[in-house]
């Protein structure tokens, strides 16, 4: 059994450049950017979040190397990897889509709520969900 008070903090997100997926993140999914420090040699310590105050983030790690650059973009070797769950799906998605964000199926009803698979900068797939105890009363039509 876990230690109280752990939590998972960041996951690792490979990319090839800091400020193409700051940009990505930030603009088409909305993400804010918690941190940004010069680590040095050209490594910087980017944290970004769904939510501002969140305590769960993507450490932007820039790709070093044959094996880590042909790694981006596989982050669960093809499956959804990410899943990003949201309280208004249809503003979301029309957020989403409108910021040029490429949704690879039309939103679907399932037992768990709302959800539409997108791909981000690098291929790899997300979920753009809202849990079904939400849409109880609502229609994404």
């Amino acid at each position: 059994m876990p230690e109280a008070g752990q939590h998972i903090h960041a996951v690792t997100y490979l990319v090839r450049d800091y400020d193409e997926a700051i940009a990505w993140f930030v603009g088409k999914l909305g993400f804010t950017v918690a941190s940004d420090e010069p680590l040095g040699g050209g490594k910087r310590w980017v944290l970004v979040s769904a939510e501002k105050g969140s305590n769960f983030y993507l450490l932007l790690a820039k790709a070093d190397g044959v094996d880590q650059s042909a790694a981006i973009g596989k982050a669960a070797g093809g499956r959804v990897a990410f899943f990003l769950q949201c309280r208004d799906f249809r503003g979301t998605h029309q957020r989403m889509s409108a910021a040029g964000v490429n949704f690879l199926e039309k939103p679907r009803h399932e037992t768990y709520g709302i959800v539409a698979v997108f791909e981000d900068l690098y291929g790899n797939k997300w979920d753009l969900i809202e849990p079904a105890r939400q849409t109880a009363s609502r229609s994404i039509a």
